[in-house]
């Protein structure tokens, strides 16, 4: 999938309509998670928030994504203080787009959800990396490390 084109999206976010094409020159961080409120997801989205001042800082937009609803993104957002917007895929549009649901183990059963993974969508609207089957403690601090590389690959001005 790497240097692939990401076909345009838009779909509701907590900030209202999120559309891939409006954060073109930007790189843009979508991060899939299982759910709202849950411990790992909870650690994951407060180290995004912590670093989002960075993440701003090298022209990175951060946007995290489950099928919760909107309302209990907002109730999330609001509770954790995220400074970025969540999106609501409870049609799984994004989820498809990014083959992220997968059949996992929960408690000796195998239940189909989200497979937490990260995307990081580079200025020009290609996929710059992905990770998958990520560890939600630190990985906001590797994600931050990708995105500054994006400026590192570019030329140096004549």
């Amino acid at each position: 999938m790497p240097s692939n084109k990401i076909a345009d999206f838009s779909v509701a976010a907590t900030g209202g309509t999120f559309k891939l094409a409006d954060h073109r020159g930007h790189p843009v961080v979508l991060y899939f998670y299982p759910k709202d409120n849950t411990p790992g997801c909870t650690t994951e989205g407060s180290q995004f928030r912590d670093l989002h001042k960075q993440f701003i800082k090298a022209g990175a937009v951060v946007a995290g994504v489950s099928r919760d609803s909107l309302k209990s993104h907002e109730n999330f957002k609001a509770k954790m203080g995220f400074p970025f917007e969540l999106i609501a895929d409870a049609d799984e549009k994004l989820c498809k787009q990014f083959d992220v649901i997968k059949m996992k183990n929960m408690y000796g059963r195998q239940v189909r959800g989200i497979e937490r993974s990260t995307f990081l969508i580079g200025p020009d609207g290609k996929l710059f990396r992905e990770w998958r089957k990520v560890k939600a403690d630190g990985h906001a601090a590797e994600v931050l490390d990708a995105v500054k590389t994006l400026y590192d690959k570019r030329p140096e001005p004549r």
